[in-house]
């Protein structure tokens, strides 16, 4: 019993280290093709030979296909989306959304969004979304579609709401149509994405959006609104967010109060003097916070 199980232990390792020496030679001859020019992206044989490569039991090969594949691009693309769409093998999967992440490629955005809401596999689902966030802005419609959906489950949606405020500025203009969407889990990504948009693009139309909603009737857009405008350089905000500090819900003072500090103008003081007797345990601890916040930033401004 024991020989019969040696010698099958034999064959196997015996398989690994020819697929893996096959797998070296394919990568070698790849990229010596790739250096001088010669790469032939018409042949279907080899780029499927090369995806079959992804699924190398060495993270480094792995990784060394999927730069190749990378920089091949757009030709490599249909056999990547058809192998993250049916491969067996969940290593393959995976590394094919990875690569389709370094393409780049508006055509992969279907099958990218099939495995992103359909895959069995976490790592396929979240590297899916990773792709969609670096398409950019052509993944924005149908990520705002998953949010508005009820359908979904909260993990899609914390991804497609990741997702969006990665494409951040380029798929303004659809966000900021979307802030009025009527589903609550849309605008409340929108609100995030937005503060990412002023963040990377100093964008004044987002600020300024951001300001408005922080008299939404909803309390967590309210919410969101204040935290985002705590990132971001836009001294208008200030009596904005002073205000915020006396809202009606305590997560909506808690985050203009965390945003006064952050944002460190001492216009803010005499507010978050007045709120150091507050009712609230929480809102005194948060508003002596807010208050060294700004006196450090005093300080160091002063040198």
């Amino acid at each position: 019993m024991s020989q019969s199980l040696n010698s099958k232990t034999t064959i196997v390792d015996d398989l690994v280290l020819q697929i893996q020496a096959e797998n070296d030679n394919l990568l070698q001859m790849v990229k010596e093709q790739i250096a001088l020019n010669t790469f032939d992206c018409t042949n279907q044989k080899l780029l499927k030979q090369m995806v079959e490569g992804l699924g190398d039991s060495r993270g480094l090969v792995r990784l060394a296909f999927a730069e190749a594949l990378g920089e091949i691009g757009k030709p490599a693309t249909p056999f990547l989306t058809e192998a993250l769409a049916n491969h067996s093998n969940v290593v393959v999967r995976r590394a094919a959304a990875k690569t389709l992440t370094i393409i780049s490629d508006n055509s992969a955005v279907p099958n990218l969004l099939h495995s992103f809401l359909n895959d069995e596999d976490t790592v396929v689902r979240s590297s899916s979304a990773g792709a969609l966030a670096r398409t950019g802005e052509v993944a924005a419609p149908p990520l705002l579609d998953i949010l508005a959906s009820t359908e979904y489950s909260e993990d899609i949606k914390g991804h497609a709401a990741w997702a969006l405020a990665f494409i951040g500025s380029k798929a303004s203009e659809h966000l900021y149509k979307a802030l009025n969407d009527g589903s609550l889990d849309v605008r409340c990504a929108v609100v995030g994405a937005l503060g990412h948009v002023a963040q990377e693009e100093s964008d004044e139309k987002s600020c300024k959006l951001l300001v408005s909603s922080l008299k939404d009737p909803e309390a967590l857009i309210r919410t969101e609104a204040a935290a985002a405008l705590g990132q971001i350089n836009y001294p208008p905000a200030v009596e904005h967010l002073i205000t915020a500090t006396q809202d009606t819900d305590l997560d909506v003072r808690k985050a203009a109060i965390n945003s006064l500090g952050k944002m460190g103008d001492p216009k803010a003081m005499d507010a978050l003097q007045a709120i150091l007797d507050d009712e609230q345990e929480v809102v005194r601890i948060l508003a002596k916070l807010a208050i060294a916040q700004i006196e450090r930033q005093s300080e160091s401004d002063d040198w």
